[in-house]
C-alpha cells in the first residue's frame, strides 16, 4: 500500500532547544492515524512539520511523493486544522469560508453543504463571534474538509465539542476514511483513538515511542 507521508529522520530545534528528534515514520494511505502524548511533546511541531508550515532542522517530509520544501512549499491535496481555529469574527460562518477560499480562487464549492456536514446551519448570518467554542471548533473542521482533501491533518479536533458533537465528528472521519481519505489526527481523548484510529503513534520529548 502506498503510503500518505513519509517522514525520514525528522528533527526540530528552536535555537538551543531540541523539539523533534529522529523521527521516523509513515502513514499509509486510506487510514485514520492517531497521534497521543501529553502537552509539549511535540505532536503540533510536527504536524507543522508535515504541512510545511515549519522547517526541519534536519530530515524529510514527503507527501504524496512530494518532498516539503523541495518539490512543493506546503503538502499537496491536504486540508488542516491547526490549534485554535481564527476567523474573522464580524462575518458569518459561511462568508467566512468563502473568503479563504476566494484566497485560493474556488468559486465551485457548496459552502452550505460543507457546513451543513458538520451540523452547522450553512445559511446562518449569524457572525462567527457570537458562536460558542464547539461551534468554532465545527467551523474550523469544515474549514479543513471543504475542498474534498485527500488528507486530513488534525490537532485536537474535538476539543470543545459536546459529547453530541464528538460523536457528530467521528461518524464524520470514519465516513471520510470510507471514501478514501487519510487522516493524522491528535487526541487526549483515549476512546477517540480506540474508537477510529487504524495506527496510533505515541510521543513524547519529541520522539516517537
Amino acid at each position: 500500500m502506498i503510503n500518505a507521508i513519509e517522514v525520514k529522520a525528522l528533527s526540530k530545534s528552536f535555537g538551543k532547544e531540541n523539539v523533534l528528534t529522529d523521527i521516523n515514520v509513515s502513514f499509509e494511505t486510506g487510514k485514520i492515524h492517531g497521534i497521543i502524548g501529553r502537552n509539549g511533546s511535540g505532536k503540533t511541531v510536527f504536524m507543522k512539520c508535515i504541512l510545511g508550515f515549519l522547517k526541519p532542522t534536519s530530515g524529510s517530509v514527503r507527501v504524496f511523493g512530494k518532498t516539503i520544501g523541495k518539490d512543493v512549499d506546503f503538502a499537496p491535496d491536504t486540508g488542516m486544522m491547526i490549534e485554535t481555529p481564527g476567523f474573522i469574527t464580524t462575518e458569518s460562518g459561511s462568508n467566512n469560508l468563502k473568503w479563504l477560499l476566494g484566497l485560493r480562487g474556488r468559486k465551485d464549492v457548496d459552502v452550505c453543504s460543507c457546513m451543513n456536514l458538520v451540523g452547522l446551519d450553512g445559511k446562518s448570518k449569524k457572525h462567527v463571534g457570537k458562536y460558542s467554542l464547539g461551534m468554532r471548533q465545527r467551523l474550523g473542521i469544515a474549514q479543513a474538509i471543504m475542498e474534498n482533501p485527500r488528507l486530513l491533518i488534525l490537532d485536537e479536533p474535538m476539543n470543545g465539542l459536546d459529547n453530541r458533537g464528538v460523536e457528530d465528528m467521528r461518524r464524520l472521519f470514519a465516513a471520510l476514511k470510507e471514501q478514501g481519505v487519510t487522516i493524522l489526527l491528535s487526541s487526549h481523548n483515549p476512546l477517540d483513538i480506540s474508537t477510529l484510529c487504524d495506527t496510533v503513534c505515541e510521543m513524547d520529548s519529541g520522539k516517537i515511542l
